[in-house]
């Protein structure tokens, strides 16, 4: 039997450094959390000590700043608010590109989108599975941003943001890491910005702009819009939607980008075990599966189900690997269903706890 667990719920509004202070004190431990591990594990497996971890994180400070001066006040906030440096809220927000710097790879995610023809009355649904390492942190909040939309937010360790907007559109995100990376913008700082804009087509062309490097993101809103990119270091392509309906994991499906797949090159290195370079492709056709079985009558319930599947256990679509040298667990999965307004949330994986529903 499921059991029934939420998410705490922090609520946040007035301007962004007045956000990043209720964020900072809601949040608190978490984020205390989120640095202690994330400077010990440098240092035990990387021998990447603390200091240089965070210079590393600063270089990018320049850029953040030109970029979305709104979210440098939040993370100021957040510093005041918990009495870590601002340095050190930074190198969080940095911490997706430090880990592909230093040369850890722990993130498995799964997602789809469905509209039109797939669902059930044509609504448009989308979501994932949200993987990582076991004891990773996941804040939930409603944000309410002043003369913008409300937000709902899964802020994976105060790096990843995966946001529902009030203005009618959602977000998922994965890695689709590549050989050849660059530095470029931190995903988890133009994220924000992206989510921000007045609807999917403004999100989508600030996208085009920023997205290289480390992500996959897919975009749904309620008028039946569902849109993908795929990023590498220097190139960018548009993903659309097949039969109504798309799906991703962590392989690209651009063809001039499969080569550039980082979990096979680090499976054929020795550096992964042999099953990593295949497991993206086979939740890829796993919930491709799940989604044809279902196809016309797609709905909120049936999406559930296709993300507690447990085909190829523990490398599933619902993740239960807490071992092994990349251990990755489903720590919250979640169900957009933009036309209402409305996010289901499974606090861990799907297949012990329940769906939470929260509207705007």
């Amino acid at each position: 039997m499921k059991t029934a667990k939420e998410f705490k719920l922090v609520e946040c509004s007035g301007t962004a450094y007045e956000i990043g202070l209720q964020w900072g004190e809601g949040c608190r431990e978490n984020i205390h959390q989120i640095s202690e591990n994330s400077f010990r594990n440098m240092e035990l497996m990387y021998q990447a000590q603390k200091e240089d971890v965070k210079a590393m994180a600063m270089k990018f400070l320049p850029r953040i700043q030109e970029f979305d001066p709104y979210l440098v006040d939040i993370m100021k906030g957040q510093a005041a608010a918990t009495g870590l440096s601002f340095t050190e809220i930074v190198t969080q927000r940095c911490m997706n590109e430090l880990l592909f710097y230093y040369g850890q790879i722990s993130g498995l995610c799964t997602a789809f989108a469905a509209t039109g023809k797939a669902t059930a009355g044509g609504r448009t649904l989308m979501g994932q599975n949200i993987d990582w390492s076991p004891g990773a942190t996941i804040d939930f909040l409603k944000v309410h941003h002043a003369g913008g939309p409300d937000h709902y937010i899964l802020s994976f360790s105060n790096s990843t943001e995966y946001t529902f907007s009030s203005a009618g559109y959602g977000i998922c995100a994965l890695g689709t890491l590549g050989v050849n990376y660059a530095f470029h913008l931190p995903l988890a700082c133009y994220m924000p910005r992206v989510m921000r804009q007045k609807n999917i087509h403004e999100a989508m062309d600030l996208l085009k702009k920023v997205a290289r490097g480390l992500g996959y993101f897919q975009l749904a809103d309620a008028n039946g819009v569902i849109i993908g990119i795929e990023s590498t270091c220097n190139d960018y392509e548009i993903i659309q939607s097949v039969e109504d309906l798309m799906i991703h994991s962590n392989h690209y499906l651009t063809e001039r980008f499969k080569n550039d797949n980082m979990m096979a090159y680090l499976a054929e290195m020795g550096i992964l075990p042999p099953v990593m370079a295949t497991e993206s492709f086979n939740r890829y056709e796993q919930i491709r599966s799940q989604m044809y079985n279902n196809y016309g009558r797609i709905t909120p319930e049936t999406a559930m189900e296709a993300l507690a599947d447990h085909e190829n256990h523990p490398y599933s679509i619902c993740r239960h690997d807490a071992s092994g040298p990349s251990p990755s667990m489903t720590l919250a999965s979640f169900i957009m269903v933009p036309a209402e307004g409305a996010i289901y949330i499974a606090c861990g994986n799907p297949c012990e706890h329940e769906y939470v529903r929260y509207t705007f």
